[in-house]
């Protein structure tokens, strides 16, 4: 296992750098092909700041008068720990939640596997470097085209308000069934405000994991059947 040196030179800084900014463009095309907001310049920044990070870590080591077995308990480490620990909020961020609908998880993640790839070439540690990013690689590319052939099975809250003695529910759940949908009936009840009855469903179907067809279609469906209003979320 390499272990960082005790002294830089700047040859080794400018390798450390180039494998930095390597792995993020590696992981930035795969983002960028799949249209996400971080896409090629912020993962080459995310890996390249987490590189300098332990770049500085070892410029800072000062060995004069230690021993090697000193790494372990010098305070200057927590400097790229805390970069890591930080890269939790611009993955929160990289997370998006709209109508029960979870997107950005896979880039979240991402970004924070990048960090962890920029220490270990920033540490001077290329083989274990080099094994993330192919991993890395593999995950986004090969099992994300296994994940796309898979369906994955989701469900969602529906509630219709519709005028009394209207069919919308039957109609409905009718036409959700015909598209594999199915459909359990949970609780009704009339509304006080405008005498409306208001009826809710708990709906599960089958989907391509990345597909958000079926609930949007929720709103068109309860429209054409006659209802008044039409909501819906998905259950995580």
């Amino acid at each position: 296992m390499e272990t960082m040196p005790l002294t830089l030179d700047w040859p080794t800084i400018a390798v450390r750098l180039l494998c930095a900014f390597a792995a993020g463009a590696a992981f930035g095309v795969n983002r960028s092909e799949s249209g996400k907001a971080a896409g090629l310049r912020t993962t080459i920044l995310v890996c390249l700041a987490a590189c300098l990070a332990m770049l500085q870590a070892n410029a800072l080591l000062d060995q004069t008068g230690k021993g090697k077995e000193s790494f372990a308990v010098l305070d200057l480490m927590r400097l790229p720990l805390g970069i890591l620990t930080g890269m939790g909020f611009i993955g929160a961020g990289a997370v998006l939640r709209k109508d029960g609908l979870v997107t950005g998880v896979t880039t979240a993640a991402m970004l924070w596997f990048i960090t962890v790839v920029g220490l270990c070439f920033g540490g001077g540690q290329y083989t274990l470097g080099a094994c993330g990013v192919v991993l890395g690689l593999i995950v986004l590319w090969l099992l994300g085209v296994a994940e796309h052939r898979l369906e994955r099975r989701k469900a969602a809250w529906l509630t219709l308000r519709y005028p009394i003695g209207s069919d919308c529910p039957h109609k409905v759940t009718a036409q959700l069934a015909e598209i594999g949908c199915s459909v359990e009936p949970r609780d009704d009840c009339v509304s006080d405000q405008d005498g409306a009855y208001e009826s809710r469903f708990l709906v599960r179907w089958k989907e391509a994991f990345d597909v958000h067809l079926m609930a949007p279609s929720f709103a068109s469906l309860g429209r054409a059947s006659g209802a008044i209003r039409v909501q819906w979320s998905m259950l995580d």
